[in-house]
């Protein structure tokens, strides 16, 4: 049976950030932003929330129809950005501001993230625990990929996890060689797909 995909709105913003609280809790970057597990469970879905409010103003949420995953997209252009990205300081802002671990993730990634090319940047999915492991997630990007092979357009992302870092490599995309380690945390992959013909 096909995932029935749509595009999620401003009433699904509260959903689409409970469900990436609960999918990325045990994630390893989630842990190292925040270690203490009980204070994690209180801000995490604040701090997850802003990606989803900039998703849903700069490019969009692919939702599963039955809110079992997410899939938060960016279209970004080629060329440098202009001015400092002021998401990491949100993040922050709305969810923890004395932990500066919060903006620190999101400039060290910003720093590696390639500038030559327009491409669609996958930001964030998500899938809920209980459903992990069926292939949603696949599903969930296939008809992007699709797309970016169409038009010729790249695709970029930073896995979080070995796990995650596989099943993106079976759907093309390739390790940049310059991975991210987080202070005293761990590693995250950039990770480039260049449309197929």
């Amino acid at each position: 049976m096909a995932l029935e995909i749509r595009q999620a709105d401003e009433s699904d913003r509260d959903a689409v950030a409970r469900l990436l609280d609960e999918a990325f809790r045990s994630d390893p970057v989630s842990s190292w932003v925040f270690p203490d597990p009980e204070h994690r469970a209180a801000v995490h879905a604040k701090f997850l929330g802003v990606f989803v409010d900039v998703a849903l103003a700069e490019g969009r949420v692919d939702y599963a129809a039955d809110g079992s995953a997410a899939a938060l997209w960016l279209r970004i252009p080629a060329g440098e950005p202009e001015g400092e990205d002021e998401v990491p300081a949100r993040m922050r802002a709305v969810a923890d501001p004395d932990n500066e671990r919060c903006e620190l993730v999101g400039r060290i990634t910003g720093a590696v993230h390639p500038t030559s090319e327009e491409h669609e940047y996958l930001l964030m999915i998500g899938v809920s625990p209980g459903r992990q492991g069926e292939g949603l997630g696949s599903e969930l990007i296939r008809p992007v990929l699709e797309r970016c092979d169409r038009e010729g357009v790249p695709a970029y992302l930073e896995a979080s996890s070995e796990r995650s870092r596989g099943l993106y490599e079976r759907l093309g995309w390739e390790f940049t060689g310059e991975a991210v380690r987080l202070p005293d945390g761990p590693t995250m992959w950039p990770m480039w797909r260049k449309p197929r013909g």
